[in-house]
């Protein structure tokens, strides 16, 4: 019997390569995306893409508008950062942080789940080479998982027991790119950038274009990001 499994997919090089393991681990994965009013919205035909690439059971892209309250340079009109060091990015929370992305997300994941008849949850979160976001961590995944099973069906009937899986937890920039590779993505699919021209053409100067190539020089490989 096959299992199933549902990847949060944004079309980055995290989740990608999270992707990427679910299906090395013998997952049929199911796919889920979100427009949420992003500015960088262009990931999404990325997410498409990669979904297309990996034969994805199923993907589904969310629409919900996170423009409604803002308070993000990613779904209002903030600046975003550019050009900081590393730390000043593990200085505090920055700007691009979205207010409760990480629940909202997980929590459409969660009911799907639910539908799909499936236990796990595959998200591409990095307590290590990330922005200081408090969604990415391991306490708030552990969390989030305990509340799950008491919010379902399954879980208060002890059908199942929901598990979150965050592989990347632990992992540089650098090791979830060397990962990736053994498993063959293509991270020309992916666009990690939070500030990205029309052309889907990456800033190069964000928190998130940062991180990506200090990872591949790390690795001594080229970044096939487009950049402008």
């Amino acid at each position: 019997m096959s299992k199933k499994a549902i990847v949060l997919l944004s079309g980055g090089l995290d989740s990608t390569t999270t992707l990427a393991i679910a299906r090395d681990e013998g997952y049929d994965t199911y796919a889920m995306s979100f427009r949420y009013g992003q500015r960088h919205a262009v990931e999404l035909q990325c997410a498409k893409n990669i979904a297309k690439a990996f034969g994805v059971k199923q993907h589904i892209v969310v629409d919900i508008d996170l423009r409604t309250f803002g308070g993000s340079a990613l779904t209002a009109n903030i600046e975003v950062p550019k050009d900081r060091s590393d730390a000043e990015m593990a200085d505090s929370i920055p700007i691009t942080y979205v207010p409760a992305r990480n629940t909202i997300f997980l929590s459409y994941a969660l009911a799907y789940a639910e539908v799909l008849g499936t236990d796990t949850i595959f998200i591409g979160v990095n307590a290590l080479d990330y922005s200081g976001y408090p969604d990415c961590r391991p306490e708030y995944i552990e969390a989030y998982q305990t509340m799950a099973n008491l919010a379902t069906q399954v879980g208060v009937e002890g059908k199942t027991q929901l598990t979150i899986q965050a592989p990347l937890m632990y992992k540089t920039k650098a090791e979830i790119i060397q990962i990736g590779i053994a498993l063959g993505v293509d991270y020309s699919l992916t666009l990690s950038c939070y500030d990205p021209d029309a052309e889907g053409r990456a800033c190069g100067r964000c928190d998130s274009c940062l991180l990506r190539k200090k990872g591949f020089k790390e690795v001594g490989i080229p970044d096939p990001t487009r950049y402008r």
